[in-house]
């Protein structure tokens, strides 16, 4: 656990920290930048942002705020796998697993503004240290009267109030080192982004949609859902049933076979959000899965990125995703269009290349039997027809909104799948749909 570091809460301290971050990573991109100019190698603002030392500022001053700044860098490196460098890929992790937790005062705060100066009566005992923190809370184990365990999820104070800011000051790092491309209109994703912050800094929203998880998996044995206790739920107080688990990217040690089951009962469950709940969990991250051992179960952490879909998307994607399995070009064109990927005006060597990016994510579907995610050259192909896409700026537009929450979410379970050498017959799973 990282050492307490008490954290900014008003809006002009977090400015300040991050008015602080940008001018000494400017300064950096400013000397190194002469310096490579000088030396006859030329001056790449986005290659001078990504220096390990300028990664290591930016990753060690957002855990400092943590918040919508520091969830932006999440989404930044959201589990990049093999696409980042070792070093880069080491360093980012600051932002996904060491946050600094609260100094003792500034905890004992929360809890009496939160549940009033009796905080201490509503449990035989609760743990003032952490047991794990994150971007917008840290969690405590406490003890019912009964000997129940429960994990008390905390926000950080502050959280809510700094989201319109601290994603605009976090664009505006982006911008020095022109990361983000002048032709794509990024103002209904900031504004999106903003939206979702504050839902997730919404613990009384969370609890909502632990409980409806709880109630749709209910009868599915393959996972387990911590229940919420409404008693001592607030919107910046979250309880929860405690679950012992293990972290599902330290499995690599069970039976491949079982290691299979866990990574297709995910990929089964997406179906099931997408097709049938209208409700998808959109946040990939290693850390919202576990697995028990014992009763071999999958335990679902974290609902604060949930989204609810509507019947319209929910079908167009089963479009999508029956014409990329069949790899009809014209359907998939159909289904982008329903979605909303191409505005009039685009080129059609632009669609295509939209459709084959399409196709390629959906190989899976296609293939007689078990999908082998380690040995696959699938992620790479992405990305490098995604580089190709790229270079075709001037065709570049908004994407919809919930489709990019959509493909994060798919993303990040390929991921999942070659981080646990999976093979699945993803073409079985998507059967009952069709």
């Amino acid at each position: 656990m990282a050492v307490p570091r008490s954290i900014p809460t008003s809006r002009l301290s977090r400015f300040a920290k991050l008015g602080s971050l940008a001018s000494g990573v400017a300064a950096n991109i400013l000397i190194d930048g002469t310096k490579s100019a000088l030396s006859g190698n030329g001056w790449d603002n986005k290659s001078l942002l990504l220096q390990p030392k300028n990664i290591e500022k930016l990753a060690t001053e957002l855990a400092h705020l943590r918040g919508a700044a520091m969830k932006l860098g999440q989404l930044l490196s959201m589990d990049a796998g093999e696409l980042l460098s070792p070093e880069l890929t080491k360093l980012l992790a600051l932002l996904r697993s060491d946050a600094n937790p609260m100094p003792h005062k500034q905890l004992i705060a929360v809890l009496k503004q939160q549940w009033g100066n009796n905080w201490l009566e509503r449990f035989s005992h609760i743990e003032l240290r952490p047991f794990a923190a994150a971007s917008i809370g840290q969690v405590h184990l406490a003890y019912q009267e009964n000997g129940e365990k429960l994990a008390i999820k905390i926000q950080y104070p502050g959280i809510a109030k700094s989201v319109e800011s601290d994603v605009d000051n976090v664009i505006s790092l982006l911008n020095i080192a022109r990361l983000i491309p002048k032709e794509l209109d990024i103002k209904p994703l900031v504004s999106e982004a903003k939206a979702q912050l504050l839902a997730e800094a919404d613990y009384a929203l969370e609890a909502h949609f632990i409980t409806k998880y709880h109630y749709l998996l209910s009868e599915d044995k393959r996972f387990i859902v911590p229940k919420a206790y409404t008693e001592h739920n607030t919107k910046q107080i979250l309880a929860m049933q405690y679950v012992k688990a293990s972290p599902i990217e330290a499995l690599n040690d069970l039976a491949q076979n079982e290691q299979n089951q866990v990574a297709a009962a995910l990929v089964d469950l997406f179906f099931k959000e997408m097709f049938e709940f209208k409700l998808i969990q959109t946040d990939p991250n290693f850390a919202n899965f576990h697995y028990q051992r014992e009763s071999k179960k999958i335990v679902l952490f974290d609902f604060g990125a949930t989204r609810e879909i509507s019947m319209q998307l929910s079908q167009a994607y089963l479009s999508l995703f029956k014409a990329g399995s069949e790899n009809n070009r014209e359907g998939v064109l159909a289904a982008a269009t329903q979605i909303g990927y191409f505005e009039d005006g685009i080129v059609d060597s632009y669609k295509n290349h939209v459709i084959d990016l399409f196709l390629m994510a959906c190989e899976p579907l296609r293939v007689d039997g078990y999908f082998d995610f380690k040995n696959s050259t699938l992620a790479n192909n992405i990305k490098n027809a995604g580089l190709e896409l790229s270079a075709q700026s001037q065709q570049w537009h908004t994407p919809p909104v919930d489709a990019l929450f959509i493909h994060r979410k798919l993303a990040g379970l390929y991921l999942i799948a070659a981080k646990l050498n999976a093979k699945i017959n993803i073409k079985a799973l998507f059967k009952p749909y069709i």
